[in-house]
This record gives structure tokens, sequence and C-alpha cells, in this order.
């Protein structure tokens, strides 16, 4: 199948808090690499950017009459998917080619419940958005600079691995839908963790694809707003409270 005959059968859930740049950005990407995608993006607050669709099929905006977390937003734009995949995209993600091909053909294997791209800092270095469940072991360890809870240097194949970041999530409609998304309690973090938790219980695979890769400029919020931390702290807490103790074994190869 052709590149664009992939395009075709994605939906992209990008969310906006006053982020019209960088947005902007994403969507002059997304025209010029993949514009067949379906372009679902949500302002979660009221916005007066002028957003450039142009070069872009299939372009929906939804402005919120209340701001709703992660979660809730692309569970309501997974709403209007009709697509085979369901891609969540970070308003500061860059693409710098197409990754959507290779991405899907990982979906070829029926059990790949989602799958994600290497991504990269703006200078280059890897973002180590795979790693392992967080337990409180590995976060003291991450706490005292004795561990990341990261996966070791990585090639360039598929891999499956225990979660993936929530700042790009290329899914499996099916599977999103088989699990019911996001869970919604989780405001603004852990999401991605527990929702790669729930896929690996339900019998799907999540995978990350290195070969192939995006380039996110994190804001790193948490670490400046004391909101944004006591939020962080919470959805740590709701993780462990839902998931210590249950965690699905994976095997991880050699």
């Amino acid at each position: 199948m052709s590149s664009a005959g992939h395009m075709k059968r994605i939906s992209l859930s990008v969310v906006s808090h006053r982020q019209g740049g960088m947005v902007n950005d994403l969507l002059g990407d997304v025209a010029r690499y993949s514009p067949s995608l379906d372009l679902h993006l949500t302002c979660n607050v009221p916005e007066q950017t002028l957003f450039h669709s142009d070069g872009l099929q299939h372009f929906h905006r939804f402005d919120n009459a209340n701001a709703q977390g992660f979660g809730a937003n692309h569970n309501a734009a997974f709403q209007h998917c009709d697509s085979p995949f369901f891609c969540v995209c970070n308003p500061d993600v860059r693409l710098v080619n197409d990754p959507f091909p290779e991405l899907i053909a990982c979906m070829e294997d029926p059990k790949v419940g989602v799958v994600a791209p290497r991504v990269l800092a703006p200078a280059g270095g890897w973002e180590d958005n795979a790693r392992y469940f967080p337990t409180p072991i590995t976060l003291a360890a991450k706490l005292f600079h004795l561990g990341e809870g990261r996966y070791p240097a990585v090639g360039e194949a598929p891999m499956a691995v225990e979660w993936v970041a929530g700042m790009f999530m290329l899914f499996r409609a099916e599977a999103f839908r088989d699990i019911g998304g996001f869970d919604e309690s989780f405001f603004l973090y852990y999401e991605d963790v527990d929702i790669c938790a729930r896929l690996w219980k339900a019998g799907w695979e999540v995978m990350l694809h290195p070969g192939v890769s995006v380039v996110h400029a994190a804001q790193r919020t948490s670490r400046k707003n004391p909101r944004y931390m006591a939020w962080h702290l919470s959805s740590m807490a709701r993780y462990f409270a839902k998931h210590l103790g249950r965690l699905p074994r994976i095997k991880h190869e050699s």
C-alpha cells in the first residue's frame, strides 16, 4: 500500500493549551509529510490563534467549554475516529519525515495494540520514551540517581517494551476501544503508563520502533509549577493504588 493509502487510515488527535504556535508548526509538518491524516485538534482553553490547516485534507477543530484532562480530551477525539489507527500526539512534537508507514507495519502482528517511535530531543539525544513500569523501588533509585528505569541502548528493530510515553502513541483503534481508552481519573500524568499496563493485561502488546523517530521539545511543566507537580504526585499515587503488585509480566528479549 502507498504512503497516502496508509495516511487515510489514521486519525490524529492533538490538544492545544494556548499553544497555537507549536500547533501550527506541527500542522505544517503533517501537511508536508502526511496530508491525508484525519486530524482532530482540541482547544482545551479559549484560543484566538488562527490555525493553518492549508494542505490538510481532513481538519476538525473542537473548542472545550471547560478544560479537560489529557485522557478525557483524547477519548473525546476518539469518538470521532472511524479509522483503524488512532494517534495521540503532543503539540510540541515535530515530524522530521513520515513516521507512519513503518509504525503501521508493526501492526501487521495482530497482537500489537500500540507502537511508538523513538522520541528525540531537539539536540538529538533520545528522550527514553520507552521505560520499565515504575515501582517505589525504581522511583527511589531515580531520586538518588541510581537508575532511571529506562531501557538500555537499543538498535533499530521494533521491540516489545513495558510502556511508552504519551507524547506520541499510535494505537490500533480496536485495542484502544477494547480497553475503554484512557482512564480519565488520571488528570494529566501517568495516563500513558496506565493504558500500557491495561493493554498488556488485556492481551495486547506495546511496541517501540527505534528505527522511526520524531522530535519533542519537552516542556517539563511539573518541574516548574507547584500545581502541576501536585497533579503529578496525585497521579503517581493513583497509579500505584491501581497497579502496584498487579503489573503484567513482560518477556524481554535477551
